[in-house]
């Protein structure tokens, strides 16, 4: 998602989400961009939305480095989980319509392959050389992905581009997650068989461009029963970060079994961040981030009621309001 890098109601002002100068921004990081203050934290904590991972945006074939983050705290370095939490590319229509507009390379998917195998070659003859050359930010950020320090998160919603995610990363050898994955259902055998995780969603959006068509609130049962192990995201401001459990709720609805689906918006996340020793169960020893929730958290009619981040609670909701009351951040 892009919480606080695309703050609500702010317009261009607080659209720091896509660095679009340069076709490889390795280099940038969301964390400069992100405001706590951003009222979708708030949103998130009456979601039951503890921690998040925050994407730069898919306008660039490789976009920047992303963070993974309470969704409380006053200060960035208060709030940290992970930092970087993976490095952002797209493949599809985005980058290609981005550039194409330009003038410039790339303005196809042969171009925007190209421009990614290339950013590897020159990390991969980078490597071991920083002292010789001087550091690069570009480089650095892409050779802690060779290393597999750090996973590749590819935007790729079709079919074909979820093909070609998965020869770049057989070609370099670092760790696939795919962000989207509109229609991952169409290879859910072959990303199974690899152990490769898909975070899939927006699931309430329209198809609002070729490669959505394939959009279906039905599509995570599908990876689920194929044995692909799901994570269900919002890509907030797409759609509002508090509504991630109600597209769990209607992925249940349309074949999803309730197990997988809780998982997908706990553990299974958790384990993509690399987190899965701090959060995403409830276990001695972890973080205690915890929502009270005043029934099923799958029935569309409860609602978190208390939330905890580390063991203290941040959030509670007045009924005699209808409101949420946050902790002051300060």
């Amino acid at each position: 998602m892009h919480l606080g890098t695309h703050e609500e109601g702010e317009g261009w002002a607080g659209d720091d989400t896509n660095e679009m100068t340069d076709p490889v921004t390795a280099g940038v990081r969301a964390i400069d961009a992100i405001n706590p203050y951003d009222p979708g934290f708030d949103d998130a904590l009456a979601g039951g939305i503890t921690a998040v991972n925050v994407n730069p945006g898919s306008g660039n074939p490789i976009g920047g480095l992303a963070v993974a983050i309470h969704t409380h705290g006053r200060y960035l370095e208060e709030m940290v989980l992970r930092s970087p939490s993976g490095l952002k590319s797209a493949l599809g229509e985005n980058p290609k319509r981005v550039y194409g507009d330009k003038k410039q390379t790339p303005s196809t998917r042969l171009g925007v392959a190209m421009i990614i195998r290339k950013a590897f070659m020159d990390a991969q003859n980078y490597m071991g050389k920083a002292d010789e050359n001087g550091r690069d930010l570009k480089l650095e950020a892409l050779a802690m992905v060779l290393r597999r320090e750090i996973p590749w998160r590819q935007h790729a919603h079709r079919a074909d581009d979820i093909a070609t995610a998965i020869r770049l990363a057989d070609e370099f050898g670092y760790e696939l997650v795919l962000d989207h994955g509109t229609e991952a259902h169409l290879l859910a055998d072959v990303l199974a068989e690899r152990g490769i995780p898909v975070l899939i969603g927006p699931l309430f959006t329209t198809k609002s461009k070729v490669e959505l068509r394939g959009r279906s609130i039905a599509n995570p049962g599908k990876l689920a029963a194929a044995g692909v192990e799901i994570s269900i995201i919002t890509d907030h401001p797409v759609i509002p970060i508090n509504f991630l459990i109600h597209q769990a709720t209607f992925a249940i609805k349309e074949g999803l079994d309730r197990e997988t689906a809780l998982r997908s918006i706990t553990i299974n996340p958790a384990k993509v961040l690399g987190l899965a020793d701090r959060m995403g169960s409830l276990e001695v020893g972890k973080d205690a981030d915890v929502v009270l929730w005043s029934g099923d958290p799958l029935d569309v009619m409860q609602r978190a009621l208390t939330v905890w981040i580390g063991g203290r609670p941040v959030y509670t909701y007045d009924a005699d309001t209808r409101s949420g009351v946050v902790v002051p951040r300060g």
